[in-house]
């Protein structure tokens, strides 16, 4: 179980992990049965379980077989989030089934485990060992009956008060509650934690909970994919980036979630570790694209209705803040946890993002670009979020030519960022759009000058002649990967002239195979942190997504399967990809999962539409 050991031994890999969730939170399984990474009873509650970000202070909640040499297996079962994990020895097989029942199935907040031999005869162990409040807090257990413990801790500022019941007998040991059992072929055994709440009944109690729970989690998973209107190529993987993006969805407020993890690194021993349990307004429009794209109207309505609270929340002068908490709050303030070592050894590890205060005026093309396509496919936006609109662009217009932080928020000093400058021109592009089909009032005339003073300065100040291609910043020699988006957002042809020597430009310099870095440290650019980067996943989709607008389809569906092939065993995907494909930064990350869900609806329809078959 747990040990000490060099590093690499004491943590898995970030992409031997699978997901599963409760619509309201989300745990990481490990292929050894270990649940190292779960915050409850929200995303952003403190961790409960974090061994992801310290093997031995972080807290695990592990169910293994004893099975030395096993070959491990881990799927979903189809069409859902529920999650097999399968030993295999020529002693005997085990399968682990892991899953977070849904308000629909019962009660949220629940972990339900069940272990089960399917050959031979099989011994097990089980480890519950919590550590509250990112591991700061200390906690008392207590053992109710052979097979009910009951720990308490806290969390934040609140109590917090688990129960873990079983169906064989556990004991206590420091705090942790521990199980050994056998199990001969066809038997299983089953483990629930669930959230203690004050006056309400426990759920477990009931005679089989935990079958009843798996039927219902399963039903419901199932009925929700198929209420996917996609049924084109890569079905499979469409399907499951789109069940990932649910799990990231917050059932009580309709927010996304970036990715459900903190901490996780960039670069392994590096310090770009963040707290990405937030809700970014850029991740909006992608994220509304994607799940209209895919039919998921309900959801689309739910995650707007979250944007124009935020709208109705503007600072004073009409400016909006580039990410908030779940609920809606703005603070999030940024501490270190110097009591984690970090994964593999990758400190500080971080809770809070300071970021959020950072002036990033791209968000004000992704917000806009939203409600654009919101109000065309969705349902039409009322007086009081038009009336934010206007004050909105007024804001925009005042302050479009403002240097900022940028897509990539970095920490070196602002500059005039290409791709900040471009979303301006959305923003007011998209307003213009919905005036005009509206009839809204709106101050048309210094709208239509801003868009296209923003226009005419692209393509002078940010255009390099010499290399023939959009330039970072101003007064930059790099390039970035945010350009990808210039043809997707329709400020530039996908196929003018100066959009493919920009493309050429950027093959030669950020692309790597069919992966792409989103910037290169480099030709006097700092991005004031420490450190190096994998290629970004998203930026590799923006890519393929480029090369299919532009009609180099067989490129792009090249591209697009290498691209599916650096998927985890489950087709999740973190944030970026290492030198060895390995996967880096927060897991599972959703930006990566829309954009794929964007290439493969453009890939897939202009493939058909040229008369190839499969």
């Amino acid at each position: 179980m747990l040990g000490s050991g060099t590093l690499a031994s004491r943590y898995a890999p970030i992409g031997e992990y699978g997901v599963i969730g409760d619509l309201y939170t989300v745990a990481l399984v490990g292929m050894d049965g270990s649940i190292d990474f779960l915050c409850l009873p929200h995303f952003d509650s403190p961790s409960v379980f974090a061994a992801l970000v310290d093997a031995e202070r972080g807290g695990r909640f592990q169910i293994a077989p004893l099975l030395d040499g096993a070959a491990r297996k881990q799927l979903y079962l189809p069409d859902t989030n529920v999650l097999l994990t399968r030993f295999l020895d020529a002693h005997g097989v085990a399968e682990l089934s892991d899953f977070m029942p849904v308000e629909d199935a019962g009660l949220a907040h629940n972990l339900v485990r069940r272990a089960k031999t399917v050959r031979g005869e099989v011994r097990f162990q089980m480890r519950c060992e919590p550590r509250f409040d990112y591991a700061r807090a200390s906690h008392t257990a207590e053992r109710r009956s052979d097979t009910e413990v009951l720990f308490f801790g806290r969390s934040g500022d609140g109590e917090l008060v688990l129960r873990l019941r079983s169906s064989v007998p556990m004991r206590l040991e420091n705090g942790a509650a521990l199980a050994e059992f056998t199990l001969s072929a066809d038997t299983s055994a089953w483990f629930v934690l669930e959230v203690v709440l004050a006056q309400e009944p426990s759920p477990s109690e009931q005679p089989d909970y935990e079958r009843d729970a798996f039927k219902q989690t399963v039903n419901f998973w199932r009925r929700w994919v198929a209420r996917s209107t996609y049924g084109g190529r890569w079905r499979e993987m469409v399907n499951r980036s789109a069940l990932t993006l649910k799990l990231l969805t917050s059932r009580q407020h309709g927010s996304i979630v970036a990715a459900p993890t903190f901490g996780l690194p960039e670069t392994i021993g590096g310090g770009r570790n963040w707290d990405y349990r937030y809700t970014w307004i850029r991740d909006s429009s992608f994220t509304l694209y994607g799940l209209m794209r895919l039919g998921y109207t309900h959801e689309a309505a739910d995650f707007m209705r979250w944007v124009m609270a935020r709208c109705s929340e503007l600072e004073p002068d009409g400016s909006l803040q580039i990410m908030y908490g779940l609920d809606g709050r703005h603070a999030l303030p940024e501490e270190v946890l110097p009591h984690l070592e970090g994964y593999m050894g990758s400190s500080p590890v971080r809770v809070g993002n300071a970021a959020f205060d950072n002036l990033q005026l791209d968000i004000y093309g992704e917000l806009m670009d939203s409600i654009y396509l919101y109000d065309k496919y969705g349902s039409p936006i009322g007086y009081d979020a038009w009336t934010n609109v206007v004050r909105l662009m007024d804001w925009v217009c005042t302050n479009w030519r403002q240097p900022d932080e940028g897509i990539w928020e970095v920490r070196g000093g602002r500059q005039e960022f290409l791709y900040s400058r471009v979303m301006c021109w959305v923003a007011i592009d998209r307003a213009i759009r919905l005036a005009n089909k509206r009839s809204f009032p709106a101050p048309l005339a210094r709208w239509h000058e801003t868009r296209d003073t923003i226009y005419q300065d692209v393509f002078t100040r940010f255009w390099d002649p010499t290399r023939r291609a959009f330039i970072q910043h101003v007064g930059a020699t790099t390039l970035d990967a945010a350009a990808l988006l210039m043809p997707l957002v329709r400020f530039v042809s996908p196929t003018d002239p100066r959009w493919l020597s920009t493309l050429r430009a950027i093959e030669r310099e950020l692309v790597s195979d069919s992966l792409v870095y989103r910037y290169r440290l480099a030709g006097g650019f700092s991005d004031g942190l420490t450190g190096e980067e994998g290629t970004f996943s998203m930026c590799s989709f923006w890519y393929v997504e480029c090369l299919s607008r532009m009609g180099d389809l067989h490129k792009a569906r090249f591209f697009f399967e290498k691209m599916l092939g650096y998927a985890n065993h489950l087709g999740l995907y973190g944030e970026e990809l290492g030198p060895q494909a390995q996967h880096l930064g927060n897991f599972p990350q959703a930006f990566t999962h829309l954009a794929l869900i964007s290439a493969a609806f453009d890939l897939d329809r202009r493939l058909s539409a040229a008369g190839h078959a499969g």
